[in-house]
C-alpha cells in the first residue's frame, strides 16, 4: 500500500468536496458564470487590506523577511481586539499567530491530542474538521445539530462524548447554517463538558471556531464560549471579514481564565510545536499588516442588503430556508429534497450553489453571499423559477 491509513481516510472523509471542486474548476474564469460556491470575492480586494500590506512592503532592516515566528506587534494587536469584543484579559503571549483557522486548529489539535483520540464536531458543519482529523491519527464524531432551526443540541454533544473524547469543537457564527449561539447555550454546554471530564478523568477541551464572528447581522451579539468555559482555545481567520482566503492570516488564542499552570504549558508549546508541524506561521508581510487589519472589514451594510434580497425572493418563492444571523451564506433544503440533483440542474442554467452533501446534509443546498448584489439579481429569476414551494 503506498499511502499510510491516515492518509486514505483523510482523501475519502474529503473526497466529496474535492470532486465538486474539481467539477466546477473554470467557472471563476467565465465572466458570465453566476458563482455562488465558495466563499471567495468577485469584487476588487478592500482598500483597507492592500493599503496595510502595500504600507509594510518596504524593507525597514535587512532582516525584515526573514524567519518569523509569532510577532509581537500582531500579538500585541490580537489580545487588544480580543479584550475589547469579549470582555476576557488576553494577553500577547496567549496568542499564537498562525496560517489562518487552518493552522490554529492543526496547532490546537498537536497541543491537547494523542492518536486515536475521538473529537466531537457539529453536523452539519465545516467540511475541513474530519479530513483534518484523519489526517492527525483522530476520530471525528458527529454531534447533529437541532433539525428545525440548526441551534447548537447540548444534549447531542453529551451522548457523543466517550472515554476517548479529548476536544469538542463548536463554530458560531456557524457556517454553513449562519447561526450564532447565546451565551446561555455556553453556560450548558461548559456544564456538561465539566461533569463529562470529572466522570472520565480526563479533561475534555473546547476548541472555538469564530472566523466569521466579526460578520454579524440586525446587531445581533456575540459570546464566545471562553467566557463560559476556561478550557477554551478559540481559532480564527482574518481572510473572511477581509473577504481574502487567499492570504493566511490567523491566530490561535489560550484561554486567560486557564489555571496559570496549564496557561503556562500551553503558551510554551506554542513555538515548538509551529515550528514541528511544518513552521506554521503566518508570513512576515501579514503579520506586519495585523495591526492595521484588525479595524479593517468588508461592507456590513452592503451584506445585509445582499442577505435580504436573496432570502426575501427564495422565501417568497417557496424554500425552506435558514435566516442568518451571521457568516456570509444561505443555507436551505432543496425542493425534492435531492440537493446535489437541484445544484446540478442549476449549474446547467449557469448558477452553481454548494449541495448540501458536502455537509452531510443531503437534502440541501448552501449559497455563498459574497457574490455581487448584480450576480444575484441574474440568478433570481432561474432560482425563483426551479422553487418547489413546500
Amino acid at each position: 500500500m503506498v499511502l499510510s491509513t491516515r492518509a486514505i481516510q483523510a482523501r475519502n472523509s474529503v473526497a466529496t468536496v474535492t470532486s465538486f471542486f474539481a467539477s466546477i474548476q473554470g467557472v471563476g474564469r467565465d465572466p458570465d458564470a453566476l458563482d455562488f460556491t465558495f466563499g471567495n470575492p468577485h469584487e476588487p480586494a478592500l482598500t483597507g487590506l492592500t493599503s496595510a500590506m502595500r504600507a509594510q512592503l518596504e524593507p525597514r532592516s535587512v532582516d525584515w523577511f526573514a524567519y518569523k515566528t509569532s510577532e509581537r506587534s500582531a500579538q500585541e494587536a490580537v489580545a487588544a481586539g480580543l479584550r475589547g469584543e469579549l470582555g476576557i484579559d488576553f494577553e500577547p503571549d496567549d496568542i499564537a499567530m498562525t496560517q489562518g483557522a487552518f493552522g490554529a486548529i492543526s496547532l490546537a489539535l498537536a497541543m491537547l491530542t494523542d492518536a486515536g483520540d475521538e473529537v466531537v464536531i457539529p453536523v452539519p458543519g465545516w467540511f475541513c474538521y474530519a479530513p483534518m482529523l484523519h489526517a492527525a491519527d483522530l476520530f471525528p464524531v458527529g454531534a447533529p445539530l437541532a433539525p428545525v432551526d440548526f441551534s447548537l443540541d447540548v444534549d447531542e454533544i453529551a451522548r457523543a462524548i466517550t472515554p476517548r473524547t479529548r476536544v469538542v469543537i463548536v463554530n458560531s457564527p456557524a457556517n454553513p447554517t449562519g447561526r450564532v449561539y447565546p451565551k446561555e447555550t455556553w453556560d450548558a454546554l461548559a456544564e456538561v463538558l465539566d461533569e463529562a471530564s470529572h466522570r472520565h478523568g480526563r479533561r475534555i477541551w473546547l476548541l472555538s471556531d469564530e472566523p466569521y464572528r466579526r460578520i454579524r447581522f440586525d446587531g445581533i451579539g456575540f459570546a464566545s464560549p471562553a467566557g463560559s468555559y476556561p478550557w477554551t482555545l478559540i481559532d480564527y481567520s482574518f481572510g473572511k471579514v477581509l473577504l481574502a482566503p487567499g492570504q493566511r492570516l490567523g491566530y490561535l488564542a489560550i484561554s486567560p481564565l486557564l489555571e496559570p499552570a496549564e496557561r503556562t504549558a500551553l503558551r510554551q508549546s506554542c513555538m515548538p510545536l509551529q515550528l514541528a508541524i511544518g513552521w506554521g506561521f503566518p508570513d512576515a508581510l501579514m503579520q506586519y499588516s495585523a495591526p492595521a487589519l484588525e479595524s479593517v472589514s468588508i461592507d456590513l451594510a452592503e451584506l445585509t442588503r445582499k442577505r435580504d434580497r436573496m432570502f426575501g425572493a427564495l422565501n417568497d418563492a417557496g424554500y425552506t430556508l435558514t435566516r442568518p444571523e451571521g457568516t456570509f451564506y444561505l443555507w436551505g433544503r432543496a425542493p425534492g429534497r435531492d440537493g446535489a440533483a437541484f445544484c446540478a440542474a442549476l449549474a446547467e442554467r449557469g448558477v452553481y450553489l454548494m449541495p448540501g452533501t458536502l455537509f452531510d446534509q443531503p437534502a440541501h443546498f448552501r449559497i455563498s453571499l459574497t457574490a455581487t448584489m448584480d450576480m444575484i439579481e441574474r440568478a433570481l429569476p432561474t432560482l425563483v423559477e426551479a422553487a418547489d414551494a413546500e
